[in-house]
């Protein structure tokens, strides 16, 4: 069944074509719970066949999940919390998972628009307080894009090297998930020593 449903999404993605991949990482990115390994990997797959560019892929799904982490953004910053509370409720955001994304980004800063896009739960949402906290744009965009870059980057190559085979699939994605984790710890080192010796800096 799981395979008649990666053909499915497969042959979906082939005829909306790039179109198709940004609409769908568009709305994973926002309040809708669909995951985007059911998207790029199979694009990934059509990539490695020679019906998609391999490149046109990656773009389109990084400015996909921008565009959905930027409605968020301005979502919270035109109408506030007391509108997500109201209406995230029907996208199953309760006033609990909202204290502790505010958190998490209160916690961790900036940065955490990036580091959040590769955590299960917050991955969609942590535009949400970034929008609260009314974040620089283009700050915001970057570390999106950036976060965002890697998740996509990590999807579109298992579905290139290891193509439909469900088995390898499975396999390969914990090991890309891994390096793409271990890429993250290593970007947020550099950021965090960065800014302390910018810190050091300007308190000299």
């Amino acid at each position: 069944m799981i395979h008649d449903i990666a053909i499915t999404i497969v042959s979906y993605i082939g005829d909306m074509g790039y179109w198709g991949i940004f609409l769908l990482m568009f709305l994973e990115s926002t309040f809708f719970p669909f995951p985007s390994e059911i998207i790029m990997i199979p694009a990934g797959y059509l990539a490695f066949k020679g019906e998609m560019n391999l490149y046109m892929v990656v773009f389109v799904g990084i400015l996909g999940s921008v565009a959905g982490a930027l409605l968020n953004y301005y979502l919270a910053v035109s109408f506030g919390r007391g509108f997500i509370l109201r209406y995230g409720k029907y996208f199953f955001i309760k006033e609990q998972t909202l204290d502790k994304l505010e958190s998490f980004f209160n916690t961790h800063g900036e940065i955490s628009t990036f580091t959040g896009r590769l955590i299960p739960g917050i991955r969609q949402l942590i535009s949400l307080p970034a929008g609260l906290a009314r974040m620089n744009i283009a700050i915001f965009s970057f570390y999106t894009a950036l976060g965002a870059g890697i998740w996509v980057i990590v999807l579109v190559a298992v579905g290139y090297f290891v193509g439909s085979n469900e088995e390898l699939i499975s396999e390969y994605l914990k090991s890309a998930t891994l390096i793409a984790l271990i890429s993250v710890l290593l970007i947020t080192v550099f950021y965090i020593v960065r800014y302390k010796r910018r810190q050091e800096i300007l308190e000299d």
